[in-house]
């Protein structure tokens, strides 16, 4: 049966050459490749790795295109209770797939007539001496890194007691100077001035600092610093989930910002929508105190705890005798 086009899996756009998975993980997966000649320049798509399952007896109706695929244990001691014609057909038919490369774990051996079929297709076949179990562990994190959807984004990001609040706003409106004062208070700062997002499942969005950059922050008025050189490596992390956007920007007369929490604002990065609380500035206001009240009250909401609908819910039970008055006054 030759591939259908119409059957290839959606993915981010992102792809990584076989090459590249061998060059980085070879060492820790304990890789070996078993088909040399075989081009290396085969892109994964797909951050899925999985059992070729009833594809291996030649029911290849539901294959996805672009997946690697491991032969474990099970795999590779079905293919020996088949006749070997029968095998080889069956792999023939598996491997006309769009099949960048295959893993064969726990160090197995593997029959020629599995690596013929393979470099007639052109497969590279990968061999890892890695329990089928540790080889998913592994890999699949890896690719699901490497191949997630992400963006850079102008701003700063850091952790307040445990939150990742993301600034953003206008060039030279201070987020810079609010996440320094942060990490003068005891926070850490993951990111300053461009921050690196990728998407990880369905609604977890992970930023970091460009590895250039490391922890470096641009102050006007004094220039480069290094936070982890000042404060101590305890002032930084690597990385961390971006739960609260916070959009600092100048005060505004003409523009009505939220005063009780109940308006709820949203802004969308990657397909994920996650909160966002405007801050006016003006001369004044301790923003830094504000950015940790903005962390704390999210926990709280994380907690089940929503401040402001509490606070509408005790007016709306002070008021009902006097509606219940109103709506009985017929005078």
């Amino acid at each position: 049966m030759s591939p259908d086009p119409s059957r290839s899996n959606s993915h981010s756009g992102k792809s990584i050459t076989i090459q590249e998975i061998l060059d980085a993980k070879s060492d820790a997966l304990g890789l070996e490749l078993l088909t040399p000649g075989v081009s290396l320049d085969r892109r994964a798509f797909d951050a899925d790795v999985s059992g070729p399952g009833l594809a291996l007896s030649g029911f290849t109706d539901r294959v996805p295109l672009g997946r690697m695929w491991v032969f474990g244990e099970t795999e590779m001691t079905y293919l020996a209770s088949l006749p070997v014609e029968e095998a080889r057909e069956n792999l023939g038919e598996l491997f006309a797939f769009e099949i960048p490369a295959v893993f064969v774990s726990k160090g197995q051996d593997v029959p020629e007539f599995f690596l013929e079929v393979a470099r007639s297709r052109g497969v590279p076949v990968i061999l890892s001496h890695l329990t089928t179990k540790d080889l998913y562990q592994r890999v699949k994190p890896y690719l699901e890194e490497v191949l997630a959807p992400s963006t850079s984004l102008h701003g700063s990001l850091a952790d307040v007691y445990g939150v990742g609040l993301l600034f953003v706003g206008e060039s030279g409106v201070g987020k810079s100077e609010c996440v320094l004062d942060l990490v003068e208070r005891g926070h850490r700062l993951v990111a300053d001035d461009l921050v690196l997002v990728s998407r990880r499942g369905n609604d977890v969005l992970i930023g970091r600092g460009h590895e250039l950059q490391r922890h470096h922050m641009e102050i006007r008025g004094i220039g480069i610093i290094d936070i982890s050189a000042l404060f101590g490596v305890r002032a930084t992390r690597q990385q961390k989930r971006i739960e609260v956007v916070v959009q600092l920007e100048l005060w505004n007369q003409d523009r009505t910002y939220s005063r009780t929490g109940l308006e709820r604002d949203e802004i969308e990065i990657l397909g994920v929508r996650l909160p966002r609380v405007t801050v006016p500035l003006n001369p004044g206001k301790n923003i830094t105190v504000v950015s940790e009240v903005v962390a704390m009250n999210h926990l709280l909401k994380y907690s089940g705890i929503d401040s402001a609908e509490a606070f509408e819910r005790r007016i709306q039970e002070r008021m009902k005798p006097i509606r219940e008055y109103l709506e009985q006054d017929y005078e």
